[in-house]
């Protein structure tokens, strides 16, 4: 199975697209592919609880999200804000991401 790293940077106020691509990511992750969802830039509103209902399922299906430690700071999104299951992480945990041989990032 491939690893996936999906980065979002849109979030829910860009429309029908955000939520297609969370769809498309829990659809990886319920077919067994191991999932990070990496919100960054306005893409970290989508983990507020209730603003994108596709982050619930794609957690539910397996998936991993992380959320933009700056990101957030700079739309004052503290961790406690943000679902329970998010993990605020820095660039260099999404460098280390992406150099692992079996993933393939696709940017939103």
């Amino acid at each position: 199975m491939t690893d996936h790293l999906l980065i979002e940077t849109g979030g829910p106020q860009t429309g029908p697209a955000c939520e297609r691509f969370l769809g498309d990511a829990a659809r990886l992750a319920r077919d067994g592919h191991a999932v990070v969802l990496f919100l960054v830039e306005n893409g970290v509103t989508a983990a507020v609880p209730g603003s994108a209902p596709g982050i619930e399922t794609f957690l539910g299906d397996g998936g991993e999200l992380w959320v933009d430690t700056f990101s957030a700071a700079q739309r004052a999104l503290p961790a406690a804000d943000l679902t329970p299951r998010a993990r605020l992480v820095e660039m260099d945990d999404v460098a280390a991401k992406l150099l692992e041989p079996r993933v393939r990032a696709v940017w939103h």
